[in-house]
């Protein structure tokens, strides 16, 4: 029997749940937390006392925190945790030496590691926490539409015009803003054969937040790509796609988040060109012929 047919969150994602709940959580709750995902097989061997001694909080919050992440019994958490544990051990043996937060006596040799194994472990979260019913919604969507207009501050700005140059070269209008007037501006004249996407880490960005409700009060339809499904932007949003990116201190959502975003952008994006094969081949060999004459003439 499944976890999920006995009422339980999936065990596969028990880290990036408690990754994801970290913004809402109480103080108390985020101390909780950083013990569970600094140490999951270690912390899973805790008693509820022992996890509250350890964060310096109550008993009653570490109840109120299991249950804030899913669980009706602390001891399926504790479970669940072994098994991610044990799980990712297996498929990253180096992941005990390389796991952590780059440190000052770091080697070039460490860095390069941790930074391929945070990596690598942030797509394959994503993976696993994508809703694809919900990435195919934002497909049909995208397919619909007349023009599609991308919006991001930051590292997400970088993201939205990846997503925006690909679009293009499929033969779709997409605009991609690089400042937050010129993305209201645009948002405001959006309708309802329009597709707006609003591309923000924590979900939390005030002009990301404001690019959307703008959007979505024309009329348009609106797409938040966010890691927190619970964040201020996702509730803007028609169609939500969370990423799971994994962050340290040096790897801030400037670094962390873009692989992830990157990612979910991908899928879209071929989601899109397999439901209109023919025509976005075609637009594709069209491309790669001018770039290359072009390159050509130069040479």
């Amino acid at each position: 029997m499944s976890d999920e047919s006995e009422g339980r969150p999936d065990s596969r994602t028990v880290l990036v749940r408690i990754r994801a709940a970290l913004p809402a959580l109480r103080p108390s709750e985020k101390r909780i937390a950083r013990v569970f995902l600094d140490d999951p097989a270690g912390a899973a061997g805790l008693s509820i006392a022992e996890i509250a001694t350890e964060c310096g909080t109550s008993t009653t919050s570490v109840v109120r925190f299991y249950k804030r992440i899913g669980y009706a019994r602390y001891q399926d958490l504790r479970t669940d945790l072994t098994r991610e544990a044990m799980r990712e051990k297996l498929e990253n043996p180096n992941l005990p030496s390389l796991s952590g937060d780059v440190n000052r006596d770091d080697t070039v040799d460490d860095i390069v590691a941790k930074v391929a194994l945070n990596e690598t472990l942030s797509i394959a979260d994503t993976a696993k926490m994508l809703d694809t019913k919900e990435l195919a919604r934002a497909i049909g969507l995208v397919l619909s539409a007349r023009r599609v207009d991308i919006f991001g501050v930051g590292a997400s700005s970088f993201v939205g015009l990846d997503l925006q140059q690909k679009l293009s070269r499929i033969g779709r209008t997409a605009l991609n803003w690089p400042d937050s007037h010129s993305a209201w501006t645009s948002a405001a004249t959006l309708d309802e054969s329009c597709v707006a996407i609003a591309i923000s880490h924590s979900g939390s960005t005030i002009d990301t937040g404001e690019f959307l409700a703008i959007a979505g009060g024309a009329g348009a339809a609106t797409i938040a790509i966010t890691n927190f499904s619970e964040s201020a932007l996702a509730d803007t949003a028609d169609v939500v796609l969370t990423t799971a990116a994994r962050e340290t201190r040096f790897r801030s959502g400037a670094l962390g988040s873009r692989i992830a975003q990157l990612m979910v952008v991908d899928c879209l994006f071929i989601g899109v060109a397999q439901a209109s094969y023919e025509v976005s081949m075609a637009a594709l060999r069209s491309t790669y012929t001018a770039v290359h004459r072009g390159l050509g003439a130069r040479s």
